[in-house]
């Protein structure tokens, strides 16, 4: 069975259509302007091409699994199909498992709690939250940021080499960072740890949506990743690997769809057979539009030739790196150097601004979206920044005095769907604010900074 969907267009170059293109936003100096989306790392415009496949579909929407009528078994094949189209987008070996989720903090949640019984885990300080913090039931060697990539390979394969070499062990590693952008060693650190009898998880909420992922080649155990950043809304995940430890562990979630078959005892007890499939951790009606719109994304990516995408994502960062390089007031944030690869996520501070403040002004402004704060990675922030949380205070007062470092950071990120003209408006704005300062005033309001509607600076 199978839904009538758009086809992609073939000759597309970089920008892909994406939702929100001709939205416009109020400025509050005066009149509109269409909205720049530069937060691509907290959540991606959904893909045209996701939107236009999920609508045809929706007409046919039905129960998943649970159902003889024709929309449900209709619906029961697209899902399933979702799962083998996720599983061909992340070169899955053989016998691995895609596990729908509904996000990446999600699926290391249920990595987690899937963990054999004295389990050691290894994790980088560098890590987001979602990967950095599931492990608080285990045993956690916490280890410190690394500042080369070769680094990172030797404090991984040190402190593997000082662990109990007969208990299982994992690894959670990021592909790319969510603060910085660079990429990590990946295939280099997956063979540190199969050298050392530990497993490897990959954080690949940054990576998948900027660069192809192959779980075979990279030699990963398992791989985790969110939709909403891989231009598909709706709220879904996955967690795709080696299907042992999932199917020996407890069901993330107990209820239909995880029990294979439940009978009353004679003692008045109930006697529960799990399944063995992926169906074992994805208990309850699961989010079919959600995984449907995760496998077109897949598609259209795919489709529109990745290495295109990859390649024209470089040239946009190259020309923000090179644009805030001719700031002098502005300093962008690195763990391995300038010279390292990364992907479409760049964060910076400015001398003289709260991170804040300056992000308002773009926003308010300019009408570009961005992000500022320590994005959920709070020790790699505050690393990189040499400093420790502070009271903000208010953004309509002074900020930080010259050479005083900000309290956050301010990140930029784009994609497949971001037009130049939106790279262009961001780098003559932070060449504006720094030059100019704000042209309103603004103030701190529920923890935001805000502009002051009656006050204006100009």
């Amino acid at each position: 069975m199978s839904v009538s969907t758009a086809a992609v267009d073939q000759s597309v170059c970089a920008p892909l259509p994406v939702l929100g293109a001709d939205v416009t936003v109020p400025l509050v100096t005066g009149g509109s302007v269409t909205y720049a989306a530069l937060d691509y790392a907290a959540s991606a415009p959904a893909l045209q091409r996701v939107w236009d496949d999920v609508a045809a579909y929706a007409p046919y929407y039905g129960s998943v699994h649970r159902g003889a009528g024709y929309l449900s078994q209709l619906s029961t094949d697209l899902f399933e199909t979702s799962r083998t189209t996720v599983a061909e987008f992340l070169g899955c070996r053989a016998d691995d498992q895609v596990v729908f989720t509904r996000s990446t903090t999600d699926s290391l949640n249920l990595l987690a709690a899937a963990l054999p019984a004295d389990c050691q885990v290894f994790v980088f300080e560098t890590e987001h939250h979602a990967s950095l913090l599931p492990w608080r039931d285990t045993r956690v060697d916490y280890l410190d940021a690394p500042r080369t990539p070769g680094q990172a390979v030797e404090t991984l394969e040190r402190a593997l080499a000082d662990r109990d070499p007969r208990g299982p062990a994992l690894v959670c590693v990021t592909g790319a960072s969510n603060v910085t952008g660079e990429l990590w060693p990946v295939k280099e650190l997956a063979a540190a740890a199969h050298a050392h009898g530990a497993r490897i998880v990959l954080d690949a909420a940054q990576l998948a949506p900027h660069h192809p992922v192959d779980i075979a080649e990279l030699d990963v155990d398992w791989i985790a990743f969110s939709g909403h950043k891989l231009y598909a809304p709706f709220g879904s995940g996955v967690l795709a690997g080696r299907a042992d430890w999932l199917r020996d562990a407890k069901p993330y979630l107990a209820g239909g769809g995880a029990s294979r078959k439940v009978a009353r005892r004679t003692d008045g007890g109930v006697d529960v057979e799990w399944h063995t499939t992926a169906a074992r951790h994805e208990a309850g009606s699961p989010n079919v539009i959600g995984v449907y719109s995760i496998a077109a994304a897949c598609k259209a990516l795919t489709e529109a030739g990745f290495d295109r995408l990859v390649e024209r994502e470089q040239q946009l960062v190259t020309r923000v790196r090179d644009g805030l390089a001719g700031v002098p007031e502005v300093r962008v944030l690195s763990l391995f150097g300038d010279d390292a690869p990364r992907v479409g996520v760049i964060s910076f501070v400015v001398e003289g601004w709260s991170s804040s403040h300056f992000a308002a002004a773009l926003s308010a402004e300019y009408g570009i979206g961005v992000r500022d704060g320590l994005f959920c990675a709070h020790p790699l922030v505050r690393t990189l920044l040499g400093s420790e949380p502070q009271d903000p205070g208010e953004c309509g007062a002074p900020d930080a005095a010259p050479g005083e470092r900000s309290l956050n950071a301010i990140r930029v990120s784009f994609g497949a769907g971001t037009p130049d003209e939106h790279i262009e408006r961001f780098l003559g704005a932070v060449r504006e604010l720094v030059s100019s300062g704000a042209r309103w005033v603004y103030r701190t309001e529920d923890g935001r900074c805000v502009p002051d509607r009656g006050t204006s600076q100009v």
